[in-house]
């Protein structure tokens, strides 16, 4: 069965700092280029970074320099390390394959809440 299970999300005070993870099962996650994704409150889902198979990775605008991804391919994982949050970064985040006609069925995401 093809699931993926996003963890790490919570509430953290502006500058502060939150580890994503998500898990993948019933998939040959290796050969899977993949990608975080965010969906704020009223707002369309927005992509955030990608990490290829290869582990080159490339990031939003708004999240360069402050979010970093990485994966492990034994452990059919991807991680998103998030420094410096602002209230922007308010959001519940997915992650799922980097091509949209690729994707799997999306999790439940995990919610990041950036408040004072």
């Amino acid at each position: 069965q093809v699931q993926l299970v996003e963890s790490g999300g919570g509430l953290v005070q502006p500058g502060g700092s939150l580890r994503l993870s998500c898990a993948a099962t019933g998939v040959t996650f290796s050969r899977y280029i993949m990608s975080w994704y965010r969906q704020a409150p009223g707002k369309e889902r927005e992509w955030v970074s990608i990490i290829q198979t290869g582990g080159a990775t490339n990031y939003a605008t708004s999240v360069k320099g402050r979010f970093t991804i990485s994966r492990d391919n034994a452990k059919k994982q991807v991680s998103l390390q998030m420094n410096s949050l602002n209230p922007e970064d308010t959001a519940v985040y997915y992650c799922n394959r980097a091509i949209e006609n690729r994707w799997l069925k999306w999790g439940q995401g995990t919610q990041v809440t950036v408040s004072s």
